[in-house]
């Protein structure tokens, strides 16, 4: 006997994947500026790492977008530093020292910023450190290191604001993961590893909320090299293809994605295509092709910021 709902399921599969893929095609098109937009004005928007760097910029940007910013980062300096800038056009600002590798600092950090903000509306888990040693000669205090800054922390700041998001069916979760979160590269063991953390970890938030919750939105973001001093020294072997990217282009495409509820952003485009064919490869050949596009060689030269252990 024909099981009608498991037809009709698959039916309707294969509709709604058609009409998404024509709706990407589009989107993959159309200029920005062609897209709807939602309004973010009066968001608190919440940056981890905006002491430097693209949390730096993307706060500032957001700023001017008429959002109230709450900061977090280790540095405080750093972090007093972006606020300045953030108030030179009367832009509504909080600072918080925050150490992202501690968890039971997150949540107390978490817990003050809702009582002393509010619910936070955008969620921007951006910091991130690199340790730039090959696997065998990272030290372990290292490795571990990397893991709870570029995704633990990652848990631990959406498990404390992510409910409140739920409850109102608004608000948005963006992770700064990385196109090492996409493929392996010699000399980023435990970056890459954290990063794939990353992204699969909004990939299932995105499966576990989207169904209930349609107006929490989730945006993941893979770029390339940035030039922000965290990878100094890191070569392309493609610069034309794969350039080492500029902090103001990624932070206008970021601020675009969050706009338009982009749910994954690949920077520069082709690390889409590139992808799409290592997906379609065998795993010799896939390899093969990271090698020709540079992933043994870009770390040679690395020189990076100090990660220091506590």
């Amino acid at each position: 006997m024909v099981d009608l709902d498991f037809v009709m399921e698959t039916i309707t599969t294969f509709v709604v994947t058609v009409y998404y893929i024509i709706e990407g095609m589009v989107k993959a098109v159309l200029p920005t500026k062609y897209l709807p937009k939602k309004n973010i004005a009066k968001e608190k928007v919440l940056v981890t790492g905006a002491g430097s760097g693209i949390g730096r910029a993307l706060a500032i940007h957001l700023a001017k977008l008429d959002c109230e910013l709450i900061l977090w980062d280790i540095n405080e300096k750093g972090n007093e530093e972006t606020a300045e800038e953030i108030k030179k056009f009367d832009g509504v600002v909080h600072t918080y020292t925050v150490d992202l590798s501690r968890k039971d600092e997150i949540y107390s950090t978490a817990d003050k910023v809702k009582r002393e903000v509010g619910d936070v509306n955008i969620l921007v888990n951006n910091a991130g450190i690199v340790t730039g040693k090959r696997f065998l000669q990272c030290p372990d205090g290292l490795i571990e290191k990397s893991m709870s800054v570029n995704v633990m922390a990652h848990f631990w700041t959406t498990k404390a604001f992510l409910p409140s998001m739920l409850e109102k069916n608004h608000g948005h979760i963006v992770s700064i993961a990385s196109s090492a979160g996409l493929v392996g590269v010699n000399g980023l063991a435990d970056y890459c590893a954290s990063k794939f953390g990353a992204v699969g970890f909004m990939e299932a938030l995105m499966l576990e909320t989207k169904g209930k919750h349609k107006a929490v939105d989730f945006t993941v973001v893979c770029p390339y090299f940035i030039n922000t001093g965290l990878f100094d020294g890191v070569v392309t072997r493609f610069p034309s293809i794969l350039p080492i990217l500029e902090t103001g282009y990624v932070v206008e495409k970021i601020v675009d994605a969050i706009l338009t509820s982009q749910e994954a952003l690949y920077i520069p485009r082709v690390i889409y295509i590139l992808m799409a064919i290592k997906g379609l490869l065998p795993v010799k050949a896939g390899l093969l092709l990271q090698r020709f596009f540079g992933t043994t060689t870009a770390m040679d030269e690395f020189k990076g910021r100090p990660v220091k252990l506590d």
